[in-house]
């Protein structure tokens, strides 16, 4: 992984590259969200489509980044897992 960070710490430096990456933030949080919840609860998506009625293979493009998910979405997942879903805002600090 260290290429990796290695890689992308250098592209970030570029402002116009770092402007889009931070404009995907908050995807790329809801996504990872997903899957730690999910793998805490120490399920698979396919235990999770069941709990929640929502297909495994829709689970899974949420979770690759290849589909956006609903509040009511993110609701029922939430649901299915015992868990309570907190949207929140918060300042930028750019004010």
């Amino acid at each position: 992984m260290t290429k990796f960070n290695d890689f992308l710490n250098e592209q970030l430096k570029d402002p116009e590259i770092r402007s889009e990456y931070d404009a995907l933030e908050p995807e790329f949080t809801i996504i990872q969200a997903i899957i730690d919840a999910r793998k805490s609860m120490g399920l698979t998506q396919k235990q999770l489509a069941e709990k929640t009625g929502i297909a495994q293979g829709d689970i899974s493009k949420l979770e690759s980044g290849n589909a956006n998910p609903s509040l009511r979405t993110l609701q029922r997942l939430a649901s299915g897992m015992g868990m309570k879903l907190k949207v929140e805002f918060l300042p930028t600090g750019n004010q």
